[in-house]
């Protein structure tokens, strides 16, 4: 694609990446077979080469952003689908990324997306705050179907009441942190990222990564001043906050690194891992000494399933006699490029597993992609949940929080690969799932 940025244009960083970017793409459209806002609406611009359109006149004629644009853009659920169909390896994911934050400084949205948009960014990331807002969400839970109108904010209101748990768990293992001591001889040292709305909504996860880790003789850390990944609030355009969640990552695991040092960075929540890895990339502009902290952390990050296969996980249990629908998460699949390894563990740990057809379509819930566009996420919930029901599953397996509470609530268990894994090894079965395996 021909560009035609000045050469001042062209020394600012974003936009020279930006630049590099749109000059890979050779308009072939590949993209729009596989992009789920196009399969569903079938507007070429909500599709990734409509999107790169838009985005290429909006940065070249260095205009705010226009209504049509931000409207398009704010329909792309950064599945990133697109980038694994490219034949020619054009990088959406920091396009889009650097147009979201260019759209938050040059574009005025309405006070309610406002609104939701900054009460989203300052509750999500924060576990005490999330936790505060979710028991207020559970008494207003039942008024759900009673707020009138089909307007925007009333739509957004219903989807957040509707996606807020009946009930909130006890605090897990990796709350706090502190170090948890393998089993025996000690065969690594791993920090763990804990998170921040995967330690409210579903501790579980946590502890059943630790207690599988430890008892392979691996040592668990969560690092004192670690928390948010930084991608919640960088995928809504809020450059500062992200950057500054990021920033504290790389400080508290660096500490970890230059201290007793640590094999890996293990996430067990794909939508992070995909932001951790690119840390390298949106630090590179920092002082050498933060950049090269920050490569590092990236180099070191590993998706649990990753780590797992790299160690060797075993099983110590009989096969279970369960059939598990697959959920790839877009974030694992195409974010990551992690196809194989969840699929492998679960095989080996004695589960049948079955592969839902259009597998690489986004099931909808995209960080704060199902509150923000609800009508296009509830059409690929029950289009992702027809094809796995297809598939006569006992339960639905998956490595993102996002997703698994995006399919919850539908009679199939969904549980995170991570907690079968351990339970064939040793752990206590997943909730909802002893009664199907007789345990």
């Amino acid at each position: 694609m021909q560009t035609n940025f000045t050469e001042e244009q062209l020394r600012d960083p974003e936009t020279s990446v930006a630049n590099l970017i749109l000059r890979t793409c050779v308009h072939c459209g590949f993209c729009t077979a596989t992009c789920p806002t196009f399969v569903l609406l079938g507007d070429e611009l909500d599709s990734p080469r409509g999107r790169i359109y838009l985005i290429k006149d909006m940065l070249e004629n260095q205009r705010p952003a226009s209504e049509e644009v931000v409207r398009h853009v704010d329909r792309c659920l950064s599945c990133l689908s697109c980038m694994s169909t490219c034949p020619s390896g054009v990088h959406y994911m920091h396009l889009v990324d650097h147009a979201r934050t260019y759209i938050e400084a040059t574009y005025r949205r309405p006070w309610h997306d406002r609104a939701m948009r900054r009460m989203l960014g300052a509750v999500l990331p924060r576990p005490a705050l999330l936790r505060l807002a979710l028991r207020g969400a559970k008494i207003a839970r039942p008024l759900a179907r009673a707020i009138p109108g089909n307007s925007v904010p009333a739509q957004r209101l219903r989807a957040m009441l509707k996606l807020a748990p009946a009930s909130l768990p006890a605090k897990g293992a990796a709350e706090r942190p502190g170090v948890h001591r393998a089993v025996g001889t000690r065969r690594g040292r791993v920090a763990l990222l804990a998170g921040c709305a995967q330690n409210v909504l579903d501790p579980a996860i946590n502890d059943a990564t630790i207690r599988l880790l430890t008892r392979m003789g691996v040592e668990v850390v969560v690092a004192e001043g670690a928390g948010c990944c930084g991608a919640l609030t960088h995928h809504m355009g809020q450059h500062d906050p992200a950057m500054h969640a990021a920033a504290a990552n790389i400080a508290a695991w660096s500490r970890e690194i230059a201290g007793e040092g640590l094999d890996a960075i293990v996430i067990n929540t794909s939508g992070c891992g995909t932001t951790v890895k690119d840390y390298g990339f949106m630090f590179r502009t920092a002082p050498d000494a933060q950049r090269v902290q920050a490569e590092a952390v990236s180099a070191l990050a590993a998706d649990i399933s990753e780590y797992l296969t790299r160690i060797g996980y075993a099983p110590s249990r009989p096969a279970p006699g369960l059939t598990v629908a697959y959920h790839a998460a877009c974030s694992l699949q195409h974010g990551q490029k992690i196809l194989n390894e969840p699929k492998t563990l679960l095989r080996k740990a004695g589960f049948t597993v079955k592969e839902p057809a259009e597998g690489h379509l986004c099931c909808g819930s995209a960080g704060t992609y199902n509150v923000m566009q609800p009508e296009i996420a509830g059409r690929l919930r029950e289009r992702k949940l027809g094809n796995i029901k297809a598939t006569k599953p006992d339960l639905i397996a998956a490595g993102n929080i996002g997703c698994m509470t995006q399919l919850a609530g539908d009679a199939l268990p969904v549980v995170h690969t991570v907690q079968l894994l351990d339970w064939m090894a040793g752990g206590p079965a997943p909730q909802g799932i002893a009664a199907k395996s007789g345990g």
